[in-house]
């Protein structure tokens, strides 16, 4: 790795790339291989590759347990997941949301004939801002989706509030939030249902794959059917559904997988906080920092760059981005100017004036198992770099 002292040495401006292999910020975190081979073997020998397998099975029971939830009903993918618990809850008409979220979380919604309405969030946390949810309200709502967004809960508690007041269904995309604590609660149990993502590039995957988590009985019995083309028994089917089942080779690497958690989780640890320290005083640069009395997975290193730092956020990635550090732009632009909410909603920005600062703002950096301390000090070394004058 270069040392990087001045903005010349920078790969932007002609020097060679700090780093040969990139560095991602999703690059997939892996548990142990031989115990993965050896879960291999068994659905060989089974020859039991879906249809609510064994360690599908298993699977469910142990990240129930880890989060505390009666039920973890184990999906193909957290889409799926969004939308068979969306359905599942009886939500129409209209759906309050972010737009600052990945657009699956407002894809799931139209895809099923729901209109999802775009509320602010608060620049603090980026997480829905309560009092624009409630200026949202409309007699067409019929929920509420909330986001815990970087593994930081969303308010749950005034959200549950506003849910009760106005009848509404509440439930959250804890896509970013697996193994992290609210209050000390782990999430999973709030609102009528949570639904995870185990996509590759989370920081606890099953290959690709998701799962509805809630402690209702009778949610958690709809859902299975659901995901099952609503069979209830052989040649019988009781509900319409689809196919969201979970395969046996997926839960093989969830399980595995599940046992590195706090391993992992202790490597993004540590590499936060060399970011929190190689970050420190930059000026217009900050780290989005977390709660330390909460359990975090800290799946994300998230830098805000004020509108007056010396360079421009997206020339700060773009220079991060020659240097071979994969830094990111998350959820830019926001839902609501993506295909088709673009069109459908041209005004929405003028009612997320929070959602659109943020969105410009925000730098997603790697972090995860291959990167360490030496590596995050020349990603702060090219950040210092770039900001200096000419």
């Amino acid at each position: 790795m270069k040392s990087i002292r001045r903005r010349a040495d920078l790969a932007i401006n002609g020097a060679a790339p700090a780093f040969e292999e990139q560095l991602h910020v999703g690059r997939p975190n892996m548990g142990d291989r031989d115990a993965f081979m050896r879960h291999v073997e068994d659905i060989f020998d089974r020859r039991w590759l879906s249809n609510d397998g064994p360690l599908v099975q298993q699977f469910e029971q142990e990240v129930a347990a880890h989060l505390g939830v009666k039920h973890c009903v184990a999906m193909c993918n957290g889409t799926i997941a969004l939308e068979i618990a969306i359905r599942a809850l009886g939500m129409e008409g209209e759906v309050i949301v972010p737009a600052y979220t990945f657009v699956a979380t407002a894809h799931a919604l139209q895809w099923q004939g729901i209109t999802p309405v775009f509320a602010d969030i608060d620049p603090a946390t980026h997480t829905l801002d309560p009092a624009a949810v409630r200026k949202m309200i409309t007699p067409r709502t019929s929920g509420i989706i909330g986001v815990h967004l970087w593994g930081r809960a969303a308010p749950v508690e005034e959200l549950q509030a506003i849910a009760d007041e106005f009848g509404l269904k509440l439930m959250f995309d804890a896509a970013h939030a697996f193994s992290c604590t609210h209050g000390g609660r782990k999430i999973g149990s709030f609102g009528a249902c949570e639904v995870l993502s185990f996509h590759a590039t989370k920081f606890f995957n099953s290959f690709e794959g998701g799962a509805v988590v809630t402690d209702d009985d009778e949610l958690a019995c709809t859902m299975r059917l659901m995901r099952n083309f609503g069979f209830s028994g052989l040649d019988q089917v009781s509900y319409p559904g689809t196919n969201g089942k979970m395969i046996e080779i997926a839960a093989a690497m969830g399980l595995v997988n599940l046992k590195a958690v706090d391993d992992v989780i202790a490597a993004n640890r540590a590499n936060y906080r060399a970011y929190r320290e190689e970050l420190a005083g930059i000026p217009g640069v900050r780290l989005v920092e977390y709660d330390e009395a909460e359990r975090n997975n800290y799946q994300y290193v998230i830098a805000e760059v004020a509108p007056d730092c010396a360079v421009p956020r997206d020339r700060l990635v773009d220079t991060l981005r020659a240097e071979n550090i994969l830094a990111r732009r998350y959820f830019w632009p926001g839902c609501h100017k993506m295909e088709p909410y673009r069109s459908l909603f041209p005004h929405a920005g003028l009612l997320l004036p929070a959602t659109e600062a943020v969105a410009a703002s925000v730098i997603v950096l790697p972090t995860g198992q291959t990167m360490d301390a030496d590596k995050i000090h020349v990603v702060g070394q090219v950040i210092r770099a770039a900001l200096q004058s000419e």
